[in-house]
């Protein structure tokens, strides 16, 4: 009986993890709504065509920020999902979606190291 609750609090914890991934990317998607607006808005404005590559720039990496937060709800709500899998066939499925939600986040977080690193460069340090 214990084990049944406590699989089942698992289970309800999980969904809730998974819920808060959701609304972690709907934050993440207005933002960069408003912000894609916003940049848009500013590139009519004399000053705005050389300003615009560096705040779609910002929005991109904003939105990659956001992205990977949800990803590593996403990743929790799948470890605790699999701590009660009971079959090899869920604890496969669960194994290679963790896998595929990692190689995201890694790649999408090196991107986001890169264009920090670039953006911290001086223009006139840059090689291309």
């Amino acid at each position: 009986m214990t084990s049944e609750i406590i699989k089942e609090l698992t289970l309800q914890l999980s969904t809730i993890t998974e819920g808060v991934a959701a609304l972690v990317i709907a934050i993440a998607v207005i933002e960069g709504v408003f912000r894609t607006l916003l940049v848009i808005l500013q590139s009519f404005s004399p000053a705005g065509s050389s300003a615009s590559h560096e705040a779609k720039e910002d929005v991109r990496l904003r939105l990659g920020r956001w992205l990977a937060l949800a990803l590593e709800f996403l990743l929790a709500a799948d470890i605790l999902r699999t701590a009660v899998a009971p079959t090899w066939s869920e604890i496969g499925q669960l194994a290679a979606i963790a896998t595929i939600r990692t190689a995201l986040n890694f790649f999408l977080q090196l991107e986001i190291d890169r264009a920090e690193q670039r953006k911290s460069t001086p223009p006139e340090a840059r090689v291309g």
